[in-house]
C-alpha cells in the first residue's frame, strides 16, 4: 500500500481541510461511496490522502453545478486505485458495503481493465472468502454480496461498438448457474471491441444451437460447467457440430476426454485461444 492510500485523517480533520460539515462527509460516504476506502471493522474510519483528493474533487464539482451523483462518479474515477488491492475489497465485502464494493470494482476496472480486475482482485477475494468459510464457517452472505457487486460492475462495462462482429456465444450448460466467469469474459471481449451473445445460466443444448444459427459469422461457443454433474459431454458434441467449442470451469476436469471441445483454464487463456482462432 502506498503512503497516499494509508488511512490517517479523521472525518473532522477532512471536513476542516475541505470546508464542508462532517455530516456532509458522512452522507457522501454512505450514499455515494466517496469516503474512507480502507476500513477495519471495530476501528475508526480514517481517510487516506487519496480519499481526501476524491472528496475535494467532489466538492469542486458540486460547487460548479454538477449533481451529487455525477460528481461522486467523476470524483471516484479521478483517483487511480492501488493495483490488485484485495484487502480493500475484502473489507468492503465483510462490511456488506455495496457502495464501496461498487466504487472499488469500477475504479479498478476503469484504470486496469477487465482481465487485471478479474485475476488480481476478484478471484483472490473469492479465494480468501472460501478459505474463511472452510476455517470459520459462515460468510455465505459476504460471498453473495460480492457476487452481486461483481456482476453489476461487469454488466455495466461497455458492449462492443456498433457494427462489430458478434461471433461468440457464452452459455452455462443445462442446470449450471455459475455465470459470473462468463460475465467477465463478455466484458473482456467488449473491452477489446468484440461482440458476444450472453445466454447466461442453465442453457440447454438446443437453445445454444438456435443462437449459433442466428449469427452469420463463424461462431465460437464457450460452455461453462462448475461441477461434475453439469459437465455434459453430449452437449459438447452437439454444439461442436455447429461451432468451435471452448470449455471453461472445473466441471470439465472430471471429463476424461472432452474433445471435440478445447479446455480453457482461465480468463486469460480463453481470450488468448479465442484471439488465435478469430
Amino acid at each position: 500500500m502506498s503512503d497516499a492510500d494509508q488511512p490517517k485523517y479523521t472525518v473532522r480533520v477532512v471536513a476542516e481541510r475541505v470546508g464542508v460539515p462532517t455530516a456532509t462527509l458522512r452522507s457522501w460516504s454512505q450514499r455515494y461511496g466517496i469516503g474512507p476506502s480502507q476500513h477495519t471493522p471495530g476501528t475508526h474510519r480514517l481517510y487516506s490522502e487519496n480519499d481526501v483528493k476524491a472528496v475535494q474533487r467532489m466538492h469542486e464539482l458540486i460547487r460548479d453545478g454538477v449533481s451529487r451523483r455525477s460528481a461522486a462518479q467523476l470524483a471516484g474515477e479521478s483517483i487511480m486505485p492501488p493495483r490488485g488491492d484485495i484487502d480493500a475489497l475484502l473489507t468492503a465485502a465483510l462490511d456488506l458495503n455495496l457502495l464501496s464494493l461498487g466504487r472499488l470494482l469500477e475504479s479498478h476496472l476503469q484504470h486496469f481493465g477487465v482481465l487485471d480486475t478479474w485475476e488480481l482482485v476478484v478471484r483472490p477475494a473469492y479465494a480468501a472468502i472460501v478459505s474463511r468459510q472452510e476455517q470459520q464457517g459462515g460468510c455465505v452472505d459476504v460471498e453473495h454480496a460480492l457476487s452481486w457487486a461483481v456482476a453489476r460492475t461487469l454488466q455495466r462495462a461497455p458492449l462492443a461498438p456498433a457494427g462489430a462482429d458478434t461471433s461468440v456465444v457464452l452459455a452455462c450448460t443445462a442446470r449450471e448457474t455459475h455465470v459470473l466467469p462468463l460475465e467477465a469474459l463478455r466484458a473482456a471481449l467488449g473491452e477489446r471491441g468484440h461482440g458476444a451473445v450472453m445466454l447466461g445460466a442453465d442453457v440447454p443444448a438446443w437453445a445454444m444451437i438456435d443462437a449459433i444459427a442466428r449469427l452469420t459469422t463463424p461462431v465460437t461457443a464457450v460452455l461453462w460447467s462448475h461441477t461434475r454433474d453439469t459437465a455434459d459431454i453430449d452437449t459438447v458434441r452437439a454444439v461442436s457440430r455447429h461451432a468451435q467449442v471452448l470449455l471453461g470451469g472445473p466441471g470439465w476436469d472430471h471429463v476424461p476426454q472432452p474433445a471435440p471441445g478445447v479446455r480453457v483454464t482461465s480468463l486469460r487463456d480463453a481470450l488468448h485461444r479465442w484471439e488465435r482462432s478469430a
